[in-house]
């Protein structure tokens, strides 16, 4: 039975154990993630096909199609798709065969939780450091090299944490970035902090924003977080 939750970075988890499977979704729905799940290889491909995710969790034991097969296919789907398989065997031949098949990463059950929210930011750090040298939305350019930004050619000065918002909002535009994302990106926790200080930057990002004045704005999306779009 498919799931989903409108949040931050979408992720597919492919896991047959319907208590696995719930405590997943829950755990990942905390980090910030919008979470679709299939309870089989064929399911979940159908889903990726339908609505393509970011991100993919897959058990290796899956009835119908193995988590090998589902991986391959997926990789040959979604060729940036970024996966991470779960197993209850700790052998290195199935180790090795996941990442042959295009796995990022391999996990062990039993596991704690919080070791795969590590895993799956440590593959999301990776990815964006793969980031082009210049990222355009709208009339916004940011030079991600020497972290310039410049609106219709008038250079906008930001903060440290202004521009790190920015450039994490450009580098998904149109997509709502839920703000437990934007503090663990950012500030690289939500423990022992207020989210609030989230809202107080976009606040200060859409002052220097609308100063210039620049088309492409920072919209709220009320109880999830926040996108950067083009306005018509």
């Amino acid at each position: 039975m498919m799931q989903a939750t409108d949040a931050g970075p979408s992720i597919l988890v492919v896991e047959d154990d319907p208590q696995m499977a719930s405590l997943l979704r829950r755990g990942l729905m905390a980090e910030g993630y919008s979470v679709t799940l299939a309870a089989d290889g064929l399911q979940g491909l159908v889903i990726a096909g339908r609505t393509p995710p970011a991100m993919a969790v897959l058990d290796v034991m899956l009835p119908g199609m193995s988590g090998f097969e589902l991986c391959r296919r997926l990789r040959e789907l979604i060729p940036g798709l970024m996966v991470i398989m779960l197993t209850a065997r700790d052998e290195v031949g199935d180790r090795v065969r996941g990442l042959d098949v295009g796995a990022d990463d391999y996990l062990v059950k039993p596991f704690a939780f919080s070791e795969l929210a590590a895993r799956l930011r440590a593959l999301r750090r990776r990815n964006a450091q793969q980031t082009p040298s210049v990222l355009t939305v709208g009339d916004i350019v940011l030079d991600t090299i020497q972290h310039r930004v410049t609106i219709g050619g008038v250079i906008v000065h930001l903060s440290p944490k202004e521009y790190q918002l920015l450039a994490l909002l450009a580098a998904q535009p149109g997509e709502t970035i839920a703000r437990t994302v934007i503090m663990t990106e950012i500030w690289g926790t939500t423990t022992h902090a207020d989210v609030n200080i989230v809202d107080q930057y976009v606040s200060y990002l859409r002052r220097k924003l609308d100063a210039v004045p620049s088309a492409t704005k920072v919209i709220t999306e009320r109880g999830v977080g926040f996108r950067l779009t083009v306005a018509p």
